[in-house]
């Protein structure tokens, strides 16, 4: 295991562990879909629930979508809103499906400090649902490193 390897690891227990004592907490904002937890729960699978819902992080190398090398586009788990082309997808070592862009009015960014340390949280804008987070460590030409959980995403074939 490298280094970056190591970290994401330990961020992704971290996280899950503060996602299971969230209860489930989702946004309080308010977006354009909108279901009680109860309609989230029977919507989604548990461990889609988990992550979109409870702010969870699935478990590094874990996704079936790290191996997607297809033409096409990521949509949200939640809501089917398109999130990354496949065009912007890249092999980062962490173990999550990683991409150096969105699509446009795709996500919306929060401020979290929940594991003692400041990071982006990257939201689904249509739903509100957590995919994970952003970070200044990608490829050209954006530099950036969309870390996203797999479960919190469906991929359709061009």
């Amino acid at each position: 295991m490298n280094r970056r390897q190591i970290v994401s690891a330990g961020i992704a227990v971290g996280a899950l562990l503060a996602g299971l004592r969230s209860g489930g907490r989702a946004s309080a904002e308010s977006f354009t879909v909108m279901r009680s937890d109860a309609e989230w729960r029977g919507a989604l699978s548990p461990s889609a629930y988990a992550i979109l819902r409870g702010h969870g992080t699935e478990r590094p190398g874990s996704s079936p979508l790290n191996g997607e090398k297809r033409v096409g586009r990521f949509v949200c788990a939640g809501c089917d809103l398109p999130l990354f082309s496949s065009d912007t997808k890249f092999e980062s070592g962490t173990g999550w499906p990683s991409f150096f862009e969105t699509l446009p009015d795709a996500v919306g960014t929060t401020t979290d400090s929940s594991l003692g340390m400041r990071r982006v949280e990257v939201h689904c804008r249509r739903c509100g649902g957590h995919l994970g987070h952003v970070f200044d460590d990608g490829p050209r030409p954006t530099g950036q490193r969309y870390c996203m959980n797999g479960a919190a995403l469906r991929f359709l074939a061009a």
